[in-house]
């Protein structure tokens, strides 16, 4: 009896090999459906130091005067340069380079990483209602200050990160580090499904202050200020939803097999065995050259066909006609790819290289000169304060597409380019909220500075 059922059951016109198959089929729609392969950026925080933290240029120069560090040449010559910089009277410095003379101690910078990371990451935690308990990266950058246990190990300490977190620390990388930060979350997503990375970039300025002569070392000095910025980024295909942007293309450029480029900016000692970071005069030539061979990557995934006709007819022509005035290649319209730009806020000189570059109107360098205004430069948390910039101003839409740009010491040129998938809120509290109404500022045209 039971053989028949069987049989019978066997021989119905239902047939079990469709019904797997549309399973099957079903099954691996939702997979691919609910899976992403998308990096998404729910938001990010802008350390903002307090008013007392302030040090106006006149303040900065008292301080060269009375501090009993320089000679009257040093002193006059750093005078000379934050005067032309581009920096303005609010941008901040740690407690400890307040005093007379300034404490430049290991402690100091301790303290500094933990003024500005921790509440940043509190901020953007509990803004979101995430737990620490959530995040399955985490990745720090900080280029000349590397602590033994490290930032990441202070992070996880302070706010109870699982024992299992990826953690990264990254130091020496220089300005370019933020970016790179985010290149090194893009590929760990990749690999680690539905998970949440949080990436802390910032420059501890403290205890790395030079105390010498040589004047290529002392511009570092006078343009660097304290800051940091945090990002939090997922792979989550629901966080699609809450995020801000999405990641559309990350192109990093890395000219440190040439001896000019690779020494262009260098920590070393000077003749007296002080230890600082020398600024090569070469430096803009060399920006300029990693620039030209990062876009050259780039332009490809972001820019109109005709424009990369003519940018490739451009470079044709230039090494089969090569004449003694042979015109620049051409410099494609990079305003037909994105709405807005993040040009590292290294120092004046360095905006105004990349805008003589790419082109561009003065406008649309306007995010990276303020920035520069009222924070200086902070290093690899630049681009994250221009963008908290444009956010503040309301000028970021639905659709808009953000190129950030950072240069760092190897030398290296990082991109990174940004959609945006919502409407940021300008009403929402940020870096800039307290007196964006006050920007843009007017900033002094003022002549270069041979070092």
């Amino acid at each position: 009896m039971g053989t028949e059922i069987l049989t019978h059951f066997l021989e119905a016109p239902f047939s079990f090999t469709p019904f797997f198959l549309v399973i099957t089929l079903i099954t691996c729609f939702l997979h691919f459906a609910l899976r992403s392969n998308s990096v998404y950026l729910i938001d990010f925080t802008c350390y903002l130091p307090a008013d007392n933290l302030r040090v106006t240029i006149s303040n900065f120069i008292e301080h060269l005067h009375l501090g009993g560090t320089f000679n009257t040449d040093c002193s006059e010559f750093q005078e000379r340069v934050v005067e032309r910089s581009g920096i303005g009277d609010e941008a901040c410095m740690p407690i400890a380079l307040h005093e007379l003379p300034p404490e430049a101690s290991f402690k100091a910078s301790l303290e500094e990483v933990e003024q500005v990371l921790f509440p940043i990451v509190e901020d953007l935690l509990s803004k979101h209602n995430i737990s620490p308990k959530s995040i399955d990266i985490l990745i720090s950058n900080c280029s000349l200050f590397c602590p033994a246990p490290s930032i990441t190990a202070m992070i996880t300490n302070k706010f109870g990160f699982r024992s299992n977190i990826k953690s990264f620390s990254l130091s020496g990388m220089g300005c370019s580090a933020g970016l790179l930060s985010i290149s090194l979350a893009k590929d760990l997503l990749k690999v680690h499904k539905n998970s949440l990375a949080l990436v802390l970039s910032m420059e501890a300025i403290s205890s790395n202050g030079y105390h010498g002569k040589t004047k290529s070392m002392l511009v570092t000095n006078t343009i660097f200020r304290m800051g940091g910025a945090a990002v939090l980024l997922s792979n989550k295909k629901h966080d699609e939803q809450r995020a801000k942007y999405k990641l559309l293309h990350l192109v990093r450029t890395h000219m440190g097999s040439d001896d000019r480029s690779y020494t262009s900016v260098i920590q070393q000692d000077d003749e007296d065995g002080f230890v600082g970071v020398s600024l090569s005069k070469s430096l803009l030539h060399v920006a300029g050259n990693a620039l030209r061979t990062n876009i050259s990557e780039l332009g490809p995934l972001v820019l109109p066909y005709l424009e990369q006709l003519r940018y490739g007819w451009g470079v044709v022509h230039q090494k089969l006609w090569v004449t003694a005035g042979k015109r620049e290649t051409y410099m494609p319209n990079f305003k037909k790819a994105f709405e807005h730009f993040c040009i590292h806020a290294g120092g004046r000189a360095i905006i105004d290289a990349v805008e003589s570059n790419l082109k561009l109107q003065k406008e649309d360098g306007e995010a990276s000169r303020m920035m520069l205004y009222r924070f200086g430069n902070t290093s690899s948390s630049s681009v994250w304060y221009e963008l908290c910039y444009l956010e503040a101003k309301g000028a970021v839409k639905k659709g808009d597409r953000i190129w950030q740009i950072a240069f760092g010491s190897g030398f290296k040129c990082n991109s990174a380019v940004w959609k945006s998938i919502s409407v940021p809120n300008p009403e929402e509290r940020n870096a800039w909220s307290d007196r964006i109404h006050l920007y843009p500022v007017q900033t002094p045209i003022a002549p270069s500075l041979s070092c």
